[in-house]
């Protein structure tokens, strides 16, 4: 293979703030580094109608916005950016290579910062509704249920912020989680909890979703007494956990149980010049702020081992 033809000195998969932030830290320190996004630059959380808990926006900050600052920044100190599905990824040897739909590049040092996706519920209806009531962004759909019932799925922190959301076009949101309590941090419980336009159903999970066409009902089961029920929704918002985007790499990296990256503190994975940054991989918390973290650590391991 031409080592000039699509070469570069880092190669970034996944434009989130995990990412952007190694390109940042990557074009500064003068390398060629060209990043690969299938989708938005931000990653994940261009969905998210306001991020609050990021340094340096006091007032908090559009998601969309954010990553588009973010692209702006990485772009101002160099970086290249391909709009490209990746396909697989060859990262054993000095030139690590990787196939996209925008063609086949190689670098000597990766930075694999892909993020999570939604995990399904695995449940009748779902595969055939997605799209068609059945969603994964609220923030994204949330308008097109303007004066509807929605449910969501879920009691984390993501599920309740989109609950909340919801609550500016829905008429009724049913939260549904499978708990008695919920899992978000307190002060998402406590507005939750006191929303008018919001009812939980404690200890309940979903069996299934009908439709023809739409989705127009959610088959749910207490997990207490076994009781089933069938609910009329118009809209139902899946935020049962994240499953993380390693498919591509067919065991290259050395991953968990789960298929999260296994890295040191210094982003390393278990291949020389191959570094992991963000979501992707295993980590206490998951972040933006942490993303960004790790992605200027794995940048700055690259510009070492480069040298």
């Amino acid at each position: 293979m031409d080592k000039q033809a699509n070469s570069y000195d880092l190669l970034i998969l996944g434009a989130g703030p995990a990412g952007l932030t190694a390109a940042i830290y990557g074009g500064r320190a003068n390398l060629r580094v060209l990043v690969c996004e299938e989708k938005l630059s931000g990653g994940e959380i261009t969905s998210t109608e306001r991020l609050d808990n990021y340094p340096g926006f006091p007032e908090g900050v559009n998601g969309l916005e954010f990553g588009q600052l973010l692209e702006q920044q990485a772009l101002r100190f160099g970086a290249v950016l391909a709009g490209a599905f990746i396909e697989k990824a060859e990262l054993h040897g000095e030139w690590k290579k990787v196939t996209t739909t925008a063609g086949v590049f190689q670098a000597r040092t990766v930075i694999i910062a892909t993020g999570t996706g939604p995990r399904s519920l695995g449940v009748p209806g779902e595969e055939l509704l997605r799209g068609r009531g059945i969603s994964f962004c609220a923030t994204c759909d949330g308008p097109f249920f303007r004066g509807k019932t929605v449910a969501v799925i879920g009691g984390g922190d993501a599920a309740v912020e989109e609950a909340l959301y919801l609550t500016r076009f829905a008429s009724r949101v049913l939260l549904v989680h499978r708990r008695d309590r919920l899992r978000a941090v307190a002060y998402l419980q406590e507005k939750l909890l006191r929303h008018p336009g919001v009812t939980v159903l404690w200890d309940t999970v979903v069996k299934g979703f009908k439709g023809e066409n739409k989705l127009e009902a959610v088959q749910l089961q207490n997990v207490k007494d076994n009781s089933s029920t069938e609910v009329p929704v118009d809209g139902a918002f899946l935020y049962v956990g994240r499953i993380p985007n390693t498919a591509f790499l067919n065991g290259g990296v050395e991953t968990d149980t789960a298929g999260y990256i296994i890295t040191n503190e210094e982003m390393e994975t278990s291949l020389p010049g191959v570094y992991a940054a963000g979501d992707v991989r295993r980590k206490f918390l998951r972040q933006v702020v942490t993303a960004a973290a790790d992605g200027a650590i794995a940048a700055m391991m690259a510009v070492r081992y480069l040298q």
